[in-house]
């Protein structure tokens, strides 16, 4: 009788095993099924041990990592997307621009000595504001494929802040504007490309003095803390709403786009600084209050 009982007993032991791997194999299945049809949310769950749960286990890490890599590739097409929706946006306004001054003057302008001086103008405005435009996107685009990465060398940023306004001094001068820099005290050199640090300062200060009206300030300093060295640039200009603060770095990304137009911007010069700083392992941020100016900081690893 014993005998029997542990004959049965084992039975419904390897009955229930058999069962419990049926379930698992078909757990698996169905997840397989749901991941086929593109389903990447679908997930075997846990199986206990054994080779079928270290199986369902594998799967749903393969799923998670192919769902993640699918998600970041349908955001890059979405940016890829708005992109050269963006890009065509912008070179079709002075493209449009262009055509219609010149079939104005085609048709009979030209003649007018006044108006002629005034839609060549316009025409040479608008293509100005595309080459600035193929630029941006050129730098960006060599920033973006790595054709263009950092040759470092020991930066003094103080004489780069004093060359970037000096050259920048007659744009502030049409406005009577300040335009200062700070005495850099106590800060040691940076390692970095002197070139893109150039267009960092540049980029950022041009910004400024062009959102500050007129007889306003703009001021360029820098501090030292913990081996890393920040640059402020600061402007009593007309200050970004907190809305918008988020986005100032995106691409093409304007508060106002009408005035950014007018004053001849791309849209951007935001996101070439953010791609740079980022390169050379530093890190930029804005505060900013409408109607009480903004301060940008880049801050890079001293050499």
């Amino acid at each position: 009788m014993a005998v029997y009982l542990a004959a049965l007993a084992a039975l419904a032991g390897a009955g229930f095993l058999a069962y419990r791997q049926h379930r698992a194999a078909a757990g698996i299945v169905r997840a397989v099924e749901r991941l086929a049809s593109g389903d990447w949310s679908a997930r075997v769950g846990p199986l206990g041990a054994g080779e079928l749960g270290q199986l369902g286990r594998s799967l749903d890490q393969l799923a998670e990592k192919v769902g993640r890599d699918i998600a970041q590739l349908r955001r890059s097409e979405k940016v890829r997307k708005d992109f050269t929706a963006n890009v065509s946006h912008e070179l079709r306004t002075p493209l449009a621009a262009i055509k219609a001054f010149a079939e104005t003057l085609r048709e009979g302008a030209a003649e007018d000595p006044e108006h002629r001086a005034e839609f060549l103008l316009e025409i040479e405005t608008n293509a100005d504001r595309m080459a600035r435009l193929v630029d941006d996107l050129l730098a960006l685009s060599s920033l973006d494929s790595g054709a263009r990465p950092p040759a470092p060398e020991r930066v003094d940023l103080m004489r780069l802040a004093a060359e970037v306004t000096a050259t920048l001094k007659p744009l502030a001068g049409r406005k009577e504007l300040g335009l200062r820099v700070e005495p850099f005290r106590n800060i040691p050199p940076v390692r970095g490309d002197r070139g893109q640090l150039k267009q960092v300062l540049t980029n950022l200060l041009d910004n400024a003095i062009k959102f500050t009206p007129e007889k306003g300030v703009v001021r360029v300093s820098a501090e030292c803390t913990g081996g890393r060295v920040t640059v402020a640039v600061q402007d009593s200009g007309i200050g970004i709403p907190a809305e918008d603060l988020p986005r100032i770095f995106e691409r093409f990304y304007r508060v106002d786009k009408a005035r950014s137009r007018e004053l001849g911007g791309t849209g951007l010069g935001l996101a070439i600084v953010k791609h740079i700083v980022e390169a050379h392992g530093g890190s930029v941020v804005v505060a900013s209050r409408p109607g009480e100016g903004s301060t940008f900081r880049f801050t890079l690893p001293a050499a």
